[in-house]
This record gives structure tokens, sequence and C-alpha cells, in this order.
């Protein structure tokens, strides 16, 4: 492993679950040489890109200032933000925005209120695609070999609901490309469900997807779907419109 691997198995052992992490649990993560994992977490510590305090290690704040400086989340988010509160105004349910990596969706914005749903989302978390309404937005308006992957491997249980059956879960993606949206009923948590859109290219492929999510009890996710969808349009649209008035100046 060349340096830089080492340092990016350090970083992506993190999870967005951890409230800090021992050297001991850190070694077993990246199964990394005890000297060798000292050195660079010194180093890191000094770059200001991890912090350490009581004996455990954290994500630095620099860090999330560097995230925060990418430019398509930073241009994704500062537009979608406007349409995401809007949707939370009009659900006052858990609202979410997300991309795709590999076969997961990766959480970038997320806000709710004081009721909102014990959902499994975590602000930079992942979960599979074919699990969560907004995984199955960016799913089905992959590339095909993204779809084919997902389809072709074993699909991971996370609830007792979550879809298992590849055939299942085509016809699902199949009917959201037909309908623009996406459906999830407690098949990331219990008790949960969601109602997802994709934020659409000009080629008509995912580049984020939106989803509403709340308590299976309350919320009626096909009631929102219109507003999710719209809201996903929206995006989409402004996001070309700035990428037009870019292109021309």
């Amino acid at each position: 492993m060349s340096v830089i691997d080492k340092v990016s198995s350090i970083l992506d052992a993190f999870t967005a679950d951890d409230r800090g992490v021992g050297f001991a649990e850190l070694q077993r993560r990246t199964g990394l040489a005890k000297a060798t994992l000292h050195r660079l977490t010194t180093e890191l510590v000094a770059a200001r890109l991890l912090d350490r305090s009581d004996g455990r290690f954290h994500l630095s704040g620099h860090l999330f200032e560097l995230g925060m400086r990418a430019s398509v989340e930073r241009g994704l988010l500062e537009v979608a933000t406007p349409f995401l509160e809007d949707l939370y105004e009009r659900t006052h349910e858990t609202v979410h925005l997300g991309l795709r990596e590999g076969t997961e969706v990766v959480y970038v914005a997320k806000m709710g209120g004081h009721r909102q749903a014990r959902a499994p989302s975590r602000l930079g978390g992942r979960m599979p695609l074919h699990a969560t309404a907004i995984g199955k937005a960016l799913l089905a308006f992959a590339p095909d070999q993204v779809r084919a992957d997902v389809l072709g491997a074993p699909l991971t249980r996370v609830a007792p609901r979550t879809v298992t059956s590849a055939l299942l879960l085509r016809r699902q993606l199949d009917a959201a490309v037909e309908a623009g949206v996406t459906f999830e009923a407690e098949e990331s948590a219990v008790g949960v469900v969601c109602v997802g859109a994709p934020v659409l290219d000009a080629h008509d492929v995912a580049v984020a997807a939106i989803s509403v999510a709340g308590p299976a009890a309350r919320f009626e996710p096909r009631r929102h779907a219109a507003s999710v969808k719209a809201a996903a349009a929206g995006i989409a649209a402004t996001l070309a419109r700035r990428s037009a008035l870019l292109g021309s100046a």
C-alpha cells in the first residue's frame, strides 16, 4: 500500500455513527501495523485531518470544511436546499438528499423536526441502494451496468422487509422509470416508510435523489409523491440553468 492508500484507509474507517474511535479499534478496522498507524495518525492530527481527545480519534472539522469545498456537492446543496425546505414545510417529516457512490446512497443533506422518524440515515452515512426509496430512485435512473451489478449480486437484508428478490426489485425499478417516483415500506428500518424521486441530468441519468420519510403510523408516502417529484424536477431544472449560465460565461 502507498502512503495515500494507508491514509485513505484510516479516514474511510470512520462511520457516520462513530463518536470517536480508539487506537485498537482503528487498527482492527484498517489492518495497519501498530507503528505505521501511530505514525500516520500523529501526522494526520498535525495536519488537522484528525482530532484526538480522551484517547479517541475523530474526523476533524477541517476535513469537513474541505469536503464542503467539493464543487459538485456544494453546488448541489446550494440549489437543492430551498426545495428541501419547501418539502419539509409541506410534510413536516424527514427530508433527504443523496448521491450514488457505487452501489450505495450517501446522504449529503437531512432535515427534520422534533418528531422526525427514527430513520437509519445519517449525514455522510451510507445505505444499500436497494433498501431505501432514495436509493431506488438513484438505481432506477443509473447507468445500465450499475443496475446489472446490483441485480446480479446478493441483496443484503438490512431490515425484516428489505427487498431481497432481484425479480421484485427489477419490477420496482421498472415501475419507477415509468412513474418517476419510488417507495419504501419499512425496508430500511421497522416503522419507517418513504417516497423518493431522482434529480435527472439531460440524459435522464440520476445525479442525485431526494426523499421524504416518516413513521408508518401517520405518513402516507403516495400522498406526497407529486410534491417530491416536483421538487426533484425543480432541482434538476435549476442545476441545468446554472450549468448553461456557467457554460456561456
